[in-house]
């Protein structure tokens, strides 16, 4: 495994993580038709992940596990982080970085949601007691609230790092032109300072090249780029028939977005196959070379389902792309964009 700093901080995170919005399913369900999951199968996968060398685990409070209904379900909130909190408890705390965030709601009260210091103060300790751990390495926003100031939301964040329930902080899904402020903000009142931002990237979703990327290689903000395979998509598996048990089942938008998108993932996945490897390895490798292009500390952020999977992206690491294979990618990102 290879390891790199996070962001601005001189903690290391191997160059490849794992989330836990996507976990396995146990194909049984609630009342309310949203299915549990698998912990067994994901306490296999935390194990592999571990053991070839992979520190950094990221959740949030509003997860529970299945991509679907996030939202919808408030009682299901706070799963992800409990199934992480039991394994994590049997490893060497040290050992591992543990991030998650706070923003979605957690209760139907009209406080239980945003980015208020109400809020945020009530949920990490919340999120504390869910992972089984004094602390959390890193403490992100989920998305911006507009409806509270920068600076309260700022404050209160940094707050967090000086009680020392979290190590760092990071932004998520952000508005743009809230990163400088906030930046700007930390340092005319002393406070604490943003590491990361975690946004959606890969070869099919390069919306904040024009804008997110630009201040993060400025203030030296480390990227966790989630979705890094696009829901599945840049796996190829959509390219030909896929197995009830798919998200697509559940998650209708990812309809539109396969067939938006096939006209890249083909000749994409050609490419893969012409390199001799899988269409994952190629699409995790252009994220890491991306990095080095770039100028920033990019670190996918991948939703392993079945540990085949794990191992698969793995191989991702030793993954080779050439200039003339960036350049061809980036052709092929651009047409019929």
């Amino acid at each position: 495994m290879k390891y790199v700093n996070l962001g601005n901080t001189g903690v290391k995170v191997s160059v490849i993580g794992i989330g836990t919005w996507h976990l396995p399913g146990s194909g049984r369900y609630n009342e309310q038709g949203i299915e549990y999951v698998d912990n067994e199968t994901f306490a296999r996968i935390f194990k592999k992940a571990y053991d070839s060398g992979i520190n950094f685990y990221d959740t949030a409070n509003i997860y529970h596990g299945r991509v679907e209904h996030n939202e919808d379900c408030i009682e299901c909130t706070g799963n992800s982080e409990k199934i992480l909190g039991k394994i994590i408890k049997n490893y060497e705390r040290e050992s591992l970085v543990i991030s998650t965030k706070v923003r979605g709601p957690m209760a139907g009260y009209i406080n239980s949601s945003g980015l208020s210091r109400k809020h945020i103060m009530s949920q990490i300790k919340e999120s504390l007691n869910r992972l089984n751990t004094d602390y959390v390495d890193l403490y992100q926003f989920h998305w911006s609230d507009n409806e509270v100031p920068l600076i309260e939301t700022l404050k209160t964040m940094s707050h967090i790092v000086d009680l020392d329930y979290s190590r760092y902080i990071g932004m998520s899904n952000v508005n743009a032109t809230d990163i400088s402020d906030f930046m700007h903000l930390s340092e005319r009142y002393n406070l604490n300072f943003f590491s990361t931002i975690q946004e959606p990237y890969n070869i099919l979703n390069r919306n904040i090249e024009d804008n997110k990327l630009i201040y993060a290689r400025k203030y030296g903000l480390g990227l966790l780029a989630y979705t890094p395979l696009d829901q599945g998509i840049l796996t190829g598996k959509y390219l030909q028939d896929y197995d009830k048990s798919s998200r697509i089942t559940y998650y209708p938008e990812l309809k539109k977005e396969i067939e938006r998108t096939e006209i890249k993932v083909k000749p994409l996945k050609e490419l893969a196959d012409n390199k001799g490897v899988t269409l994952s390895q190629l699409s995790i490798a252009w994220l890491l070379k991306m990095s080095e292009k770039l100028g920033i500390r990019i670190i996918p952020l991948l939703g392993i389902t079945k540990i085949q999977h794990l191992a698969d992206n793995l191989e991702a690491i030793n993954v080779s792309l050439k200039e003339e294979d960036m350049k061809y990618i980036n052709e092929i990102y651009l047409n019929n964009a």
